[in-house]
């Protein structure tokens, strides 16, 4: 079980922890129970969450037993950003967040056997606790002094916008879960991503200064790329997020699939279960044949396999080639194409369907019909993966894929859509 340290190690998943020796110890005595939490501050988890999830299934896999906290309570404060305040969200919304939330946690951890997770809510053992209990049982541990020094708590304090005393009292609550986890389950360690640091101490001084007790704390990495951005945000701007009516599966196999070559070995050990012999072998094929994208397939299947299942993800990859005319699109689900041309650009079309040279116009891929035109004359347009040789063709109706898309493409990679309604 000791064994585990040295394979989260492996992989770049601490980057810091409160005593590796005493957990390696702790560890050595047999099972030991630990918790990451997960506050419903937004309606799915997203990437930065999955490697949470991910860390705790490689623990439960060792033997020992995860706690899948959900903030019930804690997601109705809000943990302090370091730019500006939160915008509360209603109780009746929180509750609901919660059990989107517990729904995607509960596929990629086992709750069952010996060594079963165990979900659990912090509004359980926050909702009856009085002001003045709380005040004089928790609260007094606290030193504000110390509080403020926390990277969040001290950026805003900073700023014009300043903290509220409801933010500010986020990482009590937070001591608050891993000392009530402690009490109720014996709850030794706390994960986490580094950037929470602040907050993850201050469960484990609470727990030492109430018992007098020493427990521990794993905090992963924030991955970044090349320019210092965190990844697992997409190219527009948002999240990537694991629910796929927020994400798509395709859209989210893609990611991975655009990673950089630099980010290909860290994702493959952190975001997969891929053995080291597999993920060694791809990081020298990446770097060897970096234009043949091995590591980035295998990472985008592996991943997106984890998250959304097999079936998802052989619709994607599929969709992935099919675009490009290296699959059959009529083979592709109406979700799944849809998805795909989203990604590419889908323009819409009402009533009669104009020639392919107006189509290539409407939809982006070139800049004006007399470009449509040569484009179709050099040979370079394609509608459905045919290519389209007459500048005066029209689309038949019985093309439309699923009655409603079209795939059109420039040359070999510049892809579009087009999305038909009759009226």
């Amino acid at each position: 079980m000791t064994d585990i340290i040295d394979e989260l190690q492996w992989r770049g998943l601490i980057a810091l922890s409160t005593d590796l020796d005493a957990l390696r110890a702790t560890m050595a005595k047999g099972p030991i129970t630990y918790y990451c939490g997960f506050d419903p501050t937004a309606p799915s988890l997203h990437f930065g969450n999955l490697m949470q999830i991910l860390t705790m299934r490689r623990l439960q896999l060792a033997g020992h037993k995860p706690l899948a906290l959900v903030g019930g309570a804690t997601g109705l404060i809000g943990d302090p950003r370091p730019s500006a305040e939160r915008v509360l969200k209603t109780k009746e919304q929180t509750a609901e967040w919660v059990e989107r939330l517990q729904s995607q946690i509960g596929p990629l951890l086992d709750f069952t056997g010996p060594n079963a997770a165990r979900m659990v809510n912090n509004l359980d053992w926050t909702q009856g606790l009085s002001t003045l209990d709380f005040l004089r049982d928790i609260g007094k541990h606290f030193r504000v002094n110390t509080m403020i020094k926390k990277d969040a708590v001290s950026a805003r304090m900073n700023s014009d916008a300043g903290i509220s005393y409801t933010e500010f009292s986020y990482q009590i609550l937070q001591g608050m879960d891993f000392l009530e986890l402690f009490k109720r389950y014996d709850c030794r360690l706390q994960t986490g991503g580094s950037d929470q640091w602040g907050n993850l101490t201050a469960g484990t001084d609470l727990i030492h200064k109430v018992t007098g007790e020493s427990v521990h704390l794993l905090a992963t990495p924030l991955i970044t790329d090349a320019s210092g951005e965190k990844i697992g945000k997409s190219t527009g701007g948002g999240s990537v997020w694991l629910a796929p009516e927020m994400t798509s599966p395709y859209a989210f196999y893609q990611y991975f699939i655009n990673v950089e070559d630099s980010l290909v070995g860290t994702l493959l050990r952190a975001l997969t279960f891929l053995d080291r012999e597999e993920i060694t072998a791809l990081e020298k094929e990446t770097a060897d044949k970096p234009a043949a994208r091995a590591g980035q397939r295998r990472l985008a299947e592996a991943v997106t396999t984890i998250v959304h299942g097999e079936e998802e993800t052989a619709q994607a990859i599929a969709a992935s080639q099919a675009l490009f005319g290296r699959g059959a699109l009529a083979e592709l689900s109406a979700p799944t194409l849809r998805s795909a041309l989203a990604e590419a650009g889908l323009a819409g079309v009402r009533g009669s369907l104009p020639p392919v040279a107006a189509l290539l116009k409407e939809s982006g891929l070139v800049a004006s019909m007399n470009e449509a035109r040569r484009t179709i004359t050099e040979g370079g347009a394609y509608v459905n993966n045919e290519r389209v040789t007459d500048v005066e063709a029209v689309v038949d109706p019985a093309d439309l894929l699923h009655g409603r898309y079209l795939v059109l493409r420039r040359g070999r990679r510049t892809v579009a859509g087009v999305e038909w309604t009759a009226e």
